[in-house]
């Protein structure tokens, strides 16, 4: 499916989250009545709560992980501000570094990415093995700027740099059993604090898993990121490489992968094992479905670092991607969530 750049969903480099502001939500949600999805969504802290939170940004950032530039095609724009980069590397869910929103930037600096293997296996004619050059190699890259809604009920808009999932998925020639698509993050607790100390990690068993409807992951819009803002990927957001579907809840884009294995049953989700009455498979983006302790029909736009750098705006189905709309048409999305 060609995405045409008109589409009013279609992002442009000024509707971007700046990358000062992407990693440290931790202390902007306590600083607002939030403590993370497991947790209730309280009223609007006071102003000098909401400044003392967005100190984070201001810190000096980690520069153990290199990051290196990417050349791609920009192909998806939309007519929205963007997040600034720093937040974008700064305030996110990585648990397998820790619970907290600033955790993935100050602990997964010494994160080791090269060499790297991702497989491609299960029920397909030809299986793929890509190492870490091919994924910069293989197919070419595109810079496609989407929303990101977190089921916290944050959002940001950020330039991602990839390729669509069905390149590699037709590399592989599903069979015609494949039903389902698997996805699987690294396993590496001597690296990721999360993994070795369970409370550290939020509870939950490692590794991290996920999983698409295999119409879902050949839709075009799906997108495997090895980088955004123009690099690679920082380590925080998932280096070296990550799934990103943007009309689904942020949990479904999985970090770090290193497997991708085609089924024909409906494999496990790590979120839906840990908490099935609040993490649906589908988790698409669905204001009329409430998380069961707080509502999902409004979100926090994070721009910046600032205190105007942030507004609410009422949360779209679908995320405003409404060419997935057609994936769903027979199913019952409050029940199917």
């Amino acid at each position: 499916m060609k995405i045409n750049i008109k589409k009013p969903h279609h992002l442009t480099d000024n509707d971007v989250t700046d990358e000062d502001v992407w990693m440290d939500r931790r202390n902007i949600l306590k600083s607002l009545g939030y403590v993370g999805a497991g947790a209730i969504l309280s009223g609007l802290a006071s102003k000098n709560a909401q400044a003392d939170a967005f100190s984070w940004f201001k810190r000096e950032q980690q520069t153990a992980f290199t990051l290196s530039p990417l050349q791609a095609q920009k192909t998806v724009n939309l007519n929205e501000q963007n997040t600034a980069e720093s937040v974008a590397t700064t305030y996110n869910n990585f648990y397998e570094f820790g619970t907290g929103k600033e955790d993935p930037a100050e602990h997964a600096q010494n994160f080791q990415v090269d060499p790297w293997t991702l497989k491609i296996e299960g029920l397909v004619e030809n299986p793929v093995t890509l190492g870490y050059d091919d994924l910069f190699s293989k197919f070419a890259l595109e810079e496609r700027i989407y929303r990101l809604r977190c089921v916290e009920a944050w959002s940001m808009v950020i330039p991602w740099i990839g390729f669509p999932l069905h390149q590699l998925l037709q590399a592989a020639k599903p069979l015609s059993s494949a039903k389902y698509v698997a996805f699987e993050t690294i396993y590496s607790p001597e690296q990721m604090r999360g993994q070795r100390n369970r409370f550290v990690g939020g509870g939950i068993d490692y590794p991290y898993v996920e999983g698409l409807r295999i119409d879902e992951a050949m839709h075009d819009l799906t997108l495997l990121s090895v980088g955004m803002y123009g690099k690679t990927l920082p380590p925080q957001n998932g280096a070296p490489i990550r799934l990103i579907t943007p009309w689904k809840y942020g949990f479904k884009s999985i970090k770090s992968l290193v497997s991708i294995k085609l089924m024909d049953k409906e494999p496990p989700t790590t979120w839906n094992i840990l908490a099935p009455q609040e993490y649906g498979f589908y988790a698409n983006v669905n204001p009329t479905v409430d998380h069961p302790r707080w509502s999902q029909k409004r979100e926090r736009r994070i721009l910046g670092s600032g205190l105007n750098a942030q507004k609410r705006i009422d949360t779209i189905p679908f995320n405003g991607y409404e060419e997935v709309a057609e994936l769903y048409a027979d199913m019952d999305l409050s029940r199917y969530y």
